[in-house]
């Protein structure tokens, strides 16, 4: 018995310095140009470089995300197909679900983070706001519309909580991602959106559509002249976005421990940490068990803003 424990063991930590062998797939359950599948391309080129194999990035987008995570959550534990997860689809999206298609904490294995990002609340070209004192005007006066990238995204739970914490009714406008809610967004077919900056903001930059607010703690150095919401009069308020990599449940330790030691290598890639800085993001230097904590205890507190209040997604 004790022999045969030794000959999986080894055979187990071979597998693990074997692998890859052949290309990795990382699975963006959103369209292109959303702030997911811009971190995925982003990463994905040194992070082939450091597995030492070629990494492909697959968009399979549809129900806020929830299509390509439970496709990953059922694709083979061999650490080929992985899933670009999010608070979207790993924390604040599952904890307002009504009907779930996987279980992120019985269905994955964290293996490392990426980066988190704030959101920002913006509004179109002709929405008749310039900062958020006329957007609070605009809201208690008609009802404003503001998109967010889908219903249980990440943005429309921090929607959700700005509404309860704010005491002000919007409607929310889902879309499927957050590139076809930016293409209304700057057509001016919905008034506002809420949204993570690096989705926003390059038309920002453009002068394209206006920054109100945004979610974090503290102001961005990209955006030094926009308030946060906490300052803005919303007491408390701080919403964050956060990007990681995770494998289906059951993945050989050995092939996890080498996905996360090679994501953190290609994080301190110059080419990597420039592009990030520029979008306003802050890269996540977390091991693989303290990034499993860390997802844990997100999930905690988006279960709680939904209990609390009474948020349900069909």
């Amino acid at each position: 018995m004790i022999r045969a424990l030794a000959l999986l063991l080894f055979i187990t930590a071979a597998n693990g310095q074997e692998f890859p062998n052949k290309p990795v797939r990382i699975v963006v359950p959103w369209p292109p140009s959303g702030n997911v599948d811009i971190t995925a391309r982003t990463v994905a080129p040194a992070f082939g470089e450091a597995l030492g194999q070629q990494v492909v990035v697959e968009n399979r987008a549809g129900a806020a995300g929830a299509i390509g995570s439970a496709a990953v959550a059922k694709s083979p534990a061999d650490g080929y197909t992985l899933l670009l997860g999010s608070s979207g689809t790993i924390t604040a999206g599952p904890a307002v679900w009504k009907n779930r298609q996987y279980e992120p904490l019985k269905d994955f294995v964290a293996v490392g983070p990426i980066q988190s990002v704030p959101i920002v609340l913006t509004a179109a070209p002709k929405t008749p706001v310039s900062n958020y004192a006329e957007f609070l005007s605009l809201a208690k006066s008609k009802q404003v519309s503001v998109a967010s990238a889908g219903s249980g995204s990440s943005n429309h739970l921090a929607l959700e909580l700005y509404m309860h914490m704010a005491n002000v009714k919007v409607l929310h406008v889902p879309y499927k991602g957050s590139g076809p809610a930016i293409t209304d967004l700057l057509g001016s077919q919905v008034d506002c959106m809420m949204d993570q900056l690096t989705a926003s903001i390059g038309h920002i930059r453009d002068g394209r559509i206006k920054a109100i607010a945004i979610s974090s703690a503290r102001r961005s150095p990209l955006l030094p002249n926009v308030p946060t919401l906490d300052e803005s009069g919303v007491k408390g308020y701080e919403a964050l976005t956060w990007t990681g990599i995770f494998a289906p449940m059951g993945t050989p330790a050995p092939v996890v421990e080498k996905l996360s030691l090679s994501l953190r290598k290609a994080l301190v890639n110059p080419t990597v940490r420039e592009r990030f800085g520029g979008m306003g993001v802050e890269i996540m230097d977390m091991g693989q068990a303290e990034f499993a904590a860390y997802v844990r205890a997100d999930h905690d507190k988006w279960q709680r803003v939904a209990r609390e209040g009474n948020i349900v997604v069909e």
